[in-house]
């Protein structure tokens, strides 16, 4: 792939998510936003495409693609629902990727294909109630006993974590001290089910509304000792990879709201009549939408960019939190323009703009805050951290 155009192969997914979106979510997922409820149908339609799979090789079940695949689909779900676009983000790239990355042969072998397949999700357990950006700050522990680990510990904000196909949660938590007296953070598998595992609350959030969140909590809960994945004590510096990918799929997760946001106020903006004219013919609504499309257009360069820097096996720490700080801040903007646009009816659930607005607010600190991106792009820029 360059940096702008997209193969034969990469074009013709985007046309098919794009189809599946407009005509198998857009019509039924306002329903399961506003009941709160996880839209299971419209995610085993996500497997049998092959979606859970695109970035994976076929010997794990996977569709052999590459991780643009994947963005390229978050981008197309999102134009249409961030709830169900995010439920294959952490399926993937949350969920899957740090088995694939780190994981032994018998933990791929155990859990990818049925990952890949969409059958069953994945849930990675980082944030805590005391810390999210602090991820060095973990309270969760895991000690040696017996030759099992025996998990302490509460996580939160937990994407697909307590869905009915949720198989497995992927848990950093501290399993000693190293000589500089900090903390040994390690990543330990933790099948649904596992006795000591329990669900916490559900959250009522602002938005996502038919994805799913949960609170996870381990009281002496017990996992072989070769549920470690990676190496111990490599936990920490395992999850910043991921993150760095995860960043690029948030990227583009938001340049589809923010697309949404601009396809929803084109259409409207030619239906709404005002003063004997339709509002699109007004220059103050033409400049706005002309602003929002151009959000849009320069954050999916952002995140092309850092995908294909990626790819290319080259440095992209700086471009994937350039992407995600820009393409985040094109989503929120957007979707306060897009309800400007669409007046008291963009306040109003039963339009999609209402849900883009509610949605948009988590991608500037879900997978790392505006911050966070901040910060790093400073240090890589060799300023003084």
């Amino acid at each position: 792939m360059n940096r702008h155009e997209l193969s034969t192969e990469h074009a013709d997914l985007r046309a098919a998510v794009e189809e599946f979106a407009r005509t198998e979510v857009a019509p039924v997922i306002g329903d399961f936003y506003e009941r709160g409820a996880f839209p299971y149908d419209i995610v085993a339609k996500m497997g049998r495409m092959g979606l859970f799979g695109l970035p994976f090789p076929e010997e794990h079940g996977g569709m052999g693609g590459d991780y643009f695949a994947l963005c390229l689909a978050l981008e197309e779900l999102a134009r249409v629902d961030s709830s169900v676009a995010i439920t294959l983000e952490a399926g993937v790239s949350l969920g899957a990727m740090p088995l694939y990355r780190f994981g032994s042969d018998d933990q791929r072998k155990t859990y990818l294909p049925r990952l890949c397949s969409g059958e069953a999700l994945g849930a990675f357990g980082l944030t805590e109630p005391g810390g999210g950006s602090d991820a060095g700050a973990t309270r969760t522990t895991a000690r040696l006993e017996g030759g099992e680990w025996v998990i302490n510990g509460t996580k939160s904000f937990i994407t697909n974590s307590g869905t009915d196909i949720t198989a497995l949660v992927t848990v950093t938590a501290v399993t000693g001290r190293r000589e500089d007296g900090r903390p040994e953070i390690s990543a330990i598998l933790v099948p649904a089910g596992t006795p000591g595992f329990s669900i916490g609350q559900h959250y009522s959030k602002v938005g996502w509304n038919a994805s799913d969140t949960n609170e996870l909590v381990f009281e002496d809960c017990r996992v072989p000792e070769a549920n470690l994945v990676g190496e111990r004590g490599r936990g920490y510096a395992q999850f910043l990879r991921i993150l760095d990918e995860g960043r690029i799929a948030i990227a583009a997760l938001s340049v589809g709201l923010a697309q949404g946001c601009v396809d929803e106020s084109v259409r409207y903006a030619h239906e709404r009549s005002a003063f004997g004219h339709t509002i699109g013919e007004y220059q103050a609504i033409q400049f706005k939408i002309a602003e929002m499309e151009a959000r849009a257009h320069t954050a999916r360069l952002a995140y092309y960019d850092a995908a294909s820097r990626m790819l290319a096996g080259e440095p992209f720490k700086k471009e994937a939190a350039i992407a995600k700080l820009v393409a985040s801040n094109a989503a929120m903007d957007n979707a306060r323009d897009a309800t400007q646009v669409f007046g008291g009816y963009g306040f109003m659930n039963e339009f999609p703009v209402g849900r883009f607005y509610r949605d948009a607010k988590i991608l500037e600190i879900g997978e790392g805050t505006s911050e966070v991106q901040k910060m790093l792009i400073a240090r890589e820029l060799g300023l003084p951290t």
